[in-house]
């Protein structure tokens, strides 16, 4: 089954955080790429959050952003 994307920014942190699912304790935590964290399944090892850290200083720097993953993007249906 497939999941929808939900982002969130958070201005205090600095962080934006896309997410698949809700964060929940069990996940592992992996940094994948220059301050770019992935939330991990704990049995699959399939990403299901990421938080970029230091979003806004990024974008100021560089106008794109380039994640360390691989996405199969499809419209979601009802």
């Amino acid at each position: 089954m497939a999941e929808t994307l939900m982002f969130h920014y958070d201005p205090i942190g600095d962080i934006l955080y896309i997410n698949k699912r809700s964060p929940y304790a069990e996940q592992e935590s992996e940094e994948i790429g220059d301050e770019v964290i992935a939330r991990l399944n704990p049995l699959s090892g399939e990403v299901e959050n990421l938080e970029v850290l230091f979003f806004t200083k990024r974008l100021t720097s560089n106008p794109f952003l380039e994640l360390p993953i691989i996405a199969d993007l499809k419209i979601a249906t009802a």
